[in-house]
């Protein structure tokens, strides 16, 4: 049995120890993984492809078995436990959904192998549809094909919904849908997840879905965990250079740290300006690569609202409606952007104009040199 009390309401409903798994007997898809899903909680699982976070649902689906390691579903080890047997609920990005049944038998299916009567089998059917906003009686008759795209996932949905199972596994599910559609369903599906609590593992590579959806995400990259938090706090507080390039957008700058003092390093830039930047994880004398939101810089700030200031050069200036989007030059990244809110009387620079950029120094992080 897995750590911790044997009451229900601590248990986790999924808890991976020490769980590794190869597909050759020598290279590591996942490495060593430890983690614990609270029950009624959506969790991401996120990353670059190959970076392990599908071959994960996959094993706690049953259909990859885990090379070493133990995961427990509801605080029973499942390792040997056939997919059909653990009475999980699976959403893909292809539906999955039988072309030559209609929508109301595709959702009896799972009921009918469970044993379910007619009469149960119909209500279960109905609320399902219902879940999904395609309750009103005109789907039941048709097949996906009939369907669109959008229609198709809902029944994917309802159908890995209606035998009420407690852990619902969603691989890429939006995936093939318009940018407008996706948007709209990662709303429906985060309401629906709410209002019955059921426990969601919910596998993307768009960290905008992730950020949106979940109450913890898992940054996956090379087999590794990099990072397991809430939204917030991984956009607000990357551990690591992966983490801030991967969530959201991300300013950096390469340096080295001269000195820590309670926390606060500070880094002479590669033009040789110094700023100064929480240390997260490089010390005295090693290289760092700084990490700023483009939203947290001032372009030829009030001195008040940052703590010290950069020289930089305006490359490019995109008007995009809700805010300006400004790319520059800085210490030798080309790639330096700024958002500044479009609002009334806010000065605009032009392409070739020599400014000052500044930040807060709390909105500056420290972290491991990167790739560079």
């Amino acid at each position: 049995m897995p750590l911790g009390s044997d009451a229900q309401s601590d248990r986790p409903m999924v808890l991976f120890e020490e769980v590794q798994k190869s597909y050759d007997g020598e290279s590591l898809v996942v490495k060593n993984l430890n983690l614990r899903l609270e029950r009624g909680e959506f969790m991401t699982m996120l990353g670059p492809s190959g970076s392990g976070k599908t071959t994960c649902l996959m094993m706690v689906a049953g259909f990859e078995p885990a090379t070493h390691g133990e995961i427990y579903l509801d605080g029973q080890p499942i390792n040997s436990v056939p997919p059909h047997k653990r009475g999980i609920g699976m959403v893909f990005q292809n539906y999955a959904l039988f072309p030559h049944m209609t929508i109301a038998e595709n959702l009896a299916f799972p009921l009918e192998v469970r044993g379910f009567d007619k009469a149960e089998r119909e209500k279960k059917v109905q609320r399902a549809l219902d879940m999904v906003q395609m309750g009103d009686g005109s789907f039941h008759g048709r097949r996906p094909a009939q369907l669109s795209g959008g229609q198709q996932q809902r029944v994917a949905l309802a159908r890995a919904l209606v035998f009420e199972p407690e852990l619902v596994l969603m691989d890429e599910p939006l995936g093939a849908l318009d940018k407008q559609l996706r948007e709209h369903m990662q709303f429906e599906i985060k309401h629906i997840h709410e209002s019955l609590g059921v426990t969601v593992i919910y596998v993307t590579h768009d960290q905008s879905e992730a950020l949106t959806m979940s109450d913890r995400v898992a940054v996956f990259n090379d087999g590794v965990i990099q990072q397991l938090a809430t939204p917030e706090v991984l956009y607000e507080k990357p551990e690591n250079s992966f983490v801030a390039q991967f969530i959201g957008e991300n300013n950096t700058l390469q340096g080295k740290i001269k000195s820590i003092n309670d926390g606060i390093a500070k880094v002479e830039l590669s033009d040789g300006e110094q700023v100064m930047a929480l240390a997260i994880n490089a010390g005295p004398g090693e290289r760092t690569q700084l990490s700023i939101r483009p939203e947290r810089v001032e372009i030829d700030p009030d001195e008040s609202i940052t703590d010290h200031t950069v020289t930089g050069r305006v490359e490019e200036v995109i008007y995009l409606g809700d805010h300006i989007r400004t790319r520059m030059t800085v210490a030798g990244n080309s790639d330096f952007v700024v958002k500044t809110r479009n609002r009334l009387g806010a000065r605009r620079f032009k392409p070739g104009e020599a400014v000052r950029v500044g930040w807060a120094t709390e909105d500056c992080r420290a972290l491991d040199r990167g790739d560079n």
